[in-house]
């Protein structure tokens, strides 16, 4: 392959790839990632507030009417910034309705800590603009105890796969998430598309909320 040592691009044996053939499919792959990124962030930066705290008020309800979500003593959520769709009255309304609320607070490393919501002035400017609870931190496992995940998105897979903003914070907060935990992606209407480019580091949800789509189920 003009200059390239043999052992950069011939198939390994028992089915597997080169390292060189497998850092060239992660670049593909995260290339293709940044531009769906960039299509979805363009898309999302043309909606009003308006229409951003309409699509928050669909999701609420959506979530709110969950069998899981009603049974739910520990709730993992986030809030919202940005163009994203407005968690600010999901969160309230959880906290309103007897749920304990974890929420993250991004750590040096890019991971999530989590701690505690106590209402509205329980809430601090964090960095990225990320608005973080002011209780004291919990640790990275505190999500372990959640009954429900209520995580960042901004577009889906049908096989649950998540695209996220490139940092890698839920792909290592969701690895700690039981198995039997309902994990749910919001997301605008539109944004469950047929596949999304995903990395074996990517981590799936099990289901997505839409405003007007409501819950739907994944795997």
């Amino acid at each position: 392959m003009h200059g390239m040592a043999e052992s950069e691009h011939t198939a390994l044996p028992h089915g597997g790839i080169s390292q060189a053939d497998q850092d060239k499919t992660n670049q593909g792959l995260s290339i293709q990632k940044a531009q769906l990124r960039k299509e979805i962030l363009a898309t999302r930066s043309r909606l009003t507030d308006r229409e951003r705290k309409t699509a928050g008020q669909g999701l609420r309800d959506a979530l709110l009417d969950l069998p899981e979500a009603a049974m739910a003593g520990t709730v993992a959520a986030y809030v919202s910034i940005g163009t994203e769709p407005d968690t600010v009255g999901l969160v309230f309304a959880f906290w309103k309705r007897g749920s304990y609320l974890l929420l993250p607070v991004l750590r040096e490393d890019n991971d999530l800590d989590w701690a505690s919501y106590e209402g509205p002035d329980s809430l601090t400017q964090g960095p990225r603009g990320l608005l973080q609870p002011t209780e004291p931190t919990r640790g990275v496992t505190a999500i372990t105890s959640a009954d429900l995940v209520i995580v960042p998105a901004l577009a889906v897979g049908r096989d649950g796969h998540r695209l996220g903003r490139g940092a890698g914070c839920y792909d290592r907060a969701l690895a700690r998430v039981g198995t039997a935990v309902p994990t749910i992606a919001l997301l605008y209407d539109g944004e469950l598309l047929d596949a999304v480019p995903a990395e074996p580091h990517d981590q799936r949800v099990r289901a997505v909320a839409q405003p007007m789509r409501g819950i739907t189920r994944l795997g």
